[in-house]
């Protein structure tokens, strides 16, 4: 008999340049998706080693396309209450606004157009309620 999957949350993972990430969250904000610095995530009981091991990760995958991008902040990218219906799969609506929100910053942002799966994200004003 196989377990049961864990609840899990779709997510992009994405490198963004430091002098970015606040105007990328602003508009990213603006479509109802949510973007969560690795190194702070709450889901992270050593946020900054996962982040580190994420960076290192992706870097390394690019096999020298993304050496320059070392530095960078890796960020989960998730989606709000908007594109969510019940237990269905996310609408491609919402994989194409993101990968499109992205390409529009692809000076400051590494990513490879795929999602996963992460232990579900709560905002500090959805864990208050809850």
């Amino acid at each position: 008999m196989r377990g049961v999957r864990r609840p899990h949350e779709n997510v992009a993972t994405v490198l963004v340049h430091p002098s970015a990430l606040t105007e990328l969250e602003l508009e990213l904000m603006a479509l109802d998706l949510r973007v969560w610095p690795v190194h702070s995530a709450p889901i992270c009981a050593d946020g900054p080693r996962e982040a580190f091991q994420i960076r290192r990760r992706l870097v390394m995958a690019a096999q020298g396309a993304w050496d320059h991008a070392d530095h960078w902040i890796p960020v989960w990218i998730s989606f709000g209450d908007s594109w969510r219906r019940g237990a269905e799969p996310l609408p491609w609506h919402a994989h194409r606004t993101l990968w499109d929100a992205l390409d529009r910053r692809a000076e400051h942002v590494r990513f490879r157009r795929r999602l996963g799966g992460v232990t579900p994200l709560m905002a500090p004003v959805e864990q208050a309620g809850a």
